[in-house]
């Protein structure tokens, strides 16, 4: 490993650990996601259960909720202390405009997140963060696990000339890329959006890595040989550094809550012909991806 990556490794692995007075919270990795013990969400959450998930989920980004018994009512209202909701883009058609509905079975011919992404990164707004809630997993007892990979590490451990080369570069990222082999309901507004490659989280201030496969286009910066030839290097580098990564393996009524800003995640599509069934609720930002680090109040 170059010497670079190892120090941004170990600058997160020796920091302080977060200690937490409501619920028990046990790493994935030591670099990424946790699971998350002691706590019923078809109850309201106590101010300290509210203060420990939300440190939780900027200490390791991706949270992991077990055995939960939830209604869509239950789930709306955990989600609702992230931030407003955001609702489902096409709307559904006679259902709740903040559930999407995430299943696959023997006659499905593609499945959604199959594939490294950010949700919505075309919008002026991509989504603070999403809760996939699965209640029915592949009938054979195991498969469509969702891999998450960190960005802000993936930022970190490229080398300094690369960083500093990225930094005050831009991408677009289009809508209709997401659409590539599917036509678009009439009359839907196809997000565009320039975003900075390199962005700061809005709550911590780190810097991350924002590109990813599904939205971005280009770098207008670059000729585009030269923005392919870059985007490729990025891509690579998330999908195949195993350091970035860790795996949510799915048991039912398990509730995954990640954070879109700093994540891009992967779900696996390796249980063909079986069926998985889930609901996803995602969650408003209210700051754009900005380079700027935010103000301390």
């Amino acid at each position: 490993m170059e010497p670079f990556a190892l120090d941004a490794i170990e600058r997160v692995t020796t920091r302080p650990q977060e200690v937490y007075d409501s619920i028990v919270v046990e790493p994935l990795t030591p670099l990424l996601g946790a699971e998350v013990f002691d706590l019923d969400l078809s109850k309201e959450l106590t101010p300290a259960e509210t203060d420990d998930v939300r440190r939780a989920f900027l200490t390791h980004h991706v949270l992991v909720f077990r055995d939960q018994d939830l209604t869509d009512e239950d789930h709306k209202r955990f989600a609702r202390l992230f931030g407003e909701l955001h609702p489902v883009t096409p709307p559904p058609p006679d259902s709740d405009p903040y559930i999407l509905e995430v299943s696959a079975n023997k006659n499905s011919r593609v499945v959604a997140g199959n594939g490294w992404h950010a949700d919505g990164t075309a919008d002026a707004l991509p989504s603070l963060g999403s809760m996939l809630y699965v209640t029915r997993t592949p009938e054979i007892g195991s498969g469509g696990d969702t891999l998450f990979a960190n960005m802000h590490l993936a930022y970190e451990m490229l080398s300094p000339p690369m960083r500093t080369f990225l930094d005050g570069l831009t991408a677009i990222h289009d809508g209709l890329l997401a659409w590539r082999g599917h036509t678009p309901p009439p009359g839907l507004d196809i997000p565009k959006t320039e975003h900075p490659i390199v962005v700061r989280h809005p709550d911590t201030g780190r810097q991350l890595l924002y590109v990813n496969g599904a939205y971005t286009s280009h770098i207008p910066q670059l000729s585009r040989s030269e923005s392919d030839a870059i985007l490729k290097t990025l891509y690579d580098h998330i999908a195949t550094t195993p350091l970035l990564h860790c795996r949510v393996r799915w048991t039912p009524n398990t509730l995954v809550l990640w954070d879109n800003r700093c994540v891009q995640h992967h779900a696996t599509w390796d249980y063909y012909p079986h069926t998985r069934y889930a609901r996803r609720v995602a969650i408003n930002s209210s700051t754009p991806p900005s380079a700027t680090p935010p103000r301390t109040p």
